[in-house]
């Protein structure tokens, strides 16, 4: 009787390398200073003598980011002992720049049937500085200020389809602080 013999294979499944993101941990102090660490190193201030504060954390942020061209593991730990962990990706969310302006138009050829946006602005505080908000029903992005404030202008036109179903709310989300603002719009 001739039996084969099973073949041996020589593949192998590749070894998978692990994706690392680079990991920085900012510990708030009483005073409000940040001791801020990436990968285990010391991340210092761009000038001798000064700290990082609650108030450069967006500075901050773009400086372990190198401008966000790079995506980061943060990890805010609070004096009150709470953890904020979020992923920065890279890409600064910018908004798309406005169509080039038709030359009939300038000549004055006014469409007649132009549509006038008709804002309304949605705010909230208690945000870290410089942290990106999300705006929902997701229809843009903001940063906080320097002092921990969002605000965004809406276009209602461009949003009342997406709220057919009466409820009118928009939710400001900050991306590390977790804060949650729901405004009902008017």
């Amino acid at each position: 009787m001739n039996r084969k013999r099973p073949r041996r294979s020589t593949w192998r499944e590749p070894a998978q390398t692990p994706i690392m993101l680079p990991h920085a941990v900012v510990t708030v102090a009483e005073a409000g200073v940040l001791d801020v660490t990436v990968d285990g190193s010391p991340f210092l201030p761009p000038a001798d003598g000064q700290a990082w504060t609650r108030r450069s954390f967006g500075v901050l942020l773009d400086a372990i980011t190198e401008d966000r061209t790079t995506a980061v593991r943060i990890e805010v730990r609070e004096t009150d002992g709470s953890v904020f962990t979020d992923i920065i990706h890279s890409g600064r969310r910018t908004p798309p720049k406005p169509p080039e302006a038709d030359p009939e138009k300038q000549r004055g050829k006014h469409d007649t049937k132009a549509r006038t946006p008709e804002l309304v602005e949605v705010t909230g505080d208690g945000f870290v500085p410089g942290e990106d908000v999300a705006v929902a029903v997701i229809v843009s992005h903001t940063d906080a200020t320097g002092t921990g404030h969002a605000r965004t202008l809406l276009d209602k036109t461009q949003i009342s389809p997406l709220l057919r179903d009466g409820t009118r709310e928009v939710v400001l989300l900050g991306r590390i602080s977790g804060t949650v603002h729901v405004r009902r719009l008017p």
